[in-house]
């Protein structure tokens, strides 16, 4: 079932065409991974579908009714959205940085209420993160920084997230926490979520993992291809568009199941 669809979407700034006729539909407690190189408009379509852009043409539907429709307020009752980045101005506590995502549900003037706590504190400690509730939000490494926006995120009590290179700038264990939490979140919460990442393997990840996993390949400004991971991350794929050389494998892991992941071999010369 669908819970987010797009219709023949562009998008240019001034003359200069970003993307051109997108199409695509995000299903329920499924994940829709962009992939492409640097500048082809992940996160311009991501920002699209948030409202703070409004593409040239095309449609943006959200339970059968244009995006366009819904005011800031109630469209963050639907999804919810985690920056690549995030700067850290202020020391406000983690709790405090959390609780912001209850801002939909409360009024101009109003102060959160013992449920709006209630529902951030939870959202810690889906993510294991309430040891670090009272700790000044400046004093995060990179990883947890991440895994707060995600809890922020979670306390909106949305069906869908976007993700926009939500891994960007972190070590290899903190990527992969992140990786594991958005397994969970899918399997546990039924959330559908949109992720741009600039990694393939990403996807395959998910696809392992037993995840419902749909991948776009973006490039020259549409999705040259569209559908699950194997089909779309190929090895004739990558040298079309990033000009490498690699290979696809598939191996045993210790519970004979059987994992793929693509590697990159070298540069096209």
């Amino acid at each position: 079932m669908s819970v987010l669809k797009v219709e023949n979407l562009s998008f240019d700034y001034g003359k200069s065409k970003i993307f051109n006729q997108i199409s695509f539909d995000l299903e329920t407690s499924g994940i829709f991974c962009l992939f492409g190189p640097n500048g082809c408009g992940k996160s311009t379509l991501i920002e699209c579908i948030l409202g703070s852009l409004k593409p040239s043409e095309g449609n943006i539907l959200l339970n059968n009714q244009s995006v366009s429709l819904f005011k800031p307020a109630e469209l963050a009752k639907h999804i919810g959205y985690v920056p690549q980045s995030h700067t850290k101005n202020f020391p406000y506590k983690v709790i405090d940085i959390v609780i912001m995502g209850r801002a939909a549900y409360t009024g101009t003037f109003s102060a959160p209420s013992a449920e709006d706590l209630a529902i951030a504190e939870s959202a810690l400690e889906t993510l294991g993160l309430i040891h670090l509730k009272d700790k000044p939000y400046t004093q995060l490494s990179g990883g947890q920084t991440q895994l707060v926006m995600l809890a922020r995120a979670l306390t909106q009590e949305t069906p869908i997230i976007l993700m926009d290179e939500p891994t960007a700038h972190l070590d290899f264990r903190h990527e992969l926490i992140i990786l594991e939490t958005i397994v969970k979140l899918i399997k546990e919460k039924n959330i559908s979520i949109i992720m741009a990442t600039h990694f393939p393997n990403h996807a395959f990840y998910f696809e392992n993992s037993g995840i419902n996993t749909k991948v776009a390949l973006m490039n020259n400004h549409v999705f040259e291809a569209i559908g699950n991971p194997t089909e779309v991350l190929t090895e004739a794929n990558m040298l079309n568009t990033f000009q490498i050389h690699s290979k696809l494998i598939s191996s045993k892991t210790t519970e004979n199941k059987v994992v793929k992941g693509l590697i990159p071999i070298e540069a096209a010369r």
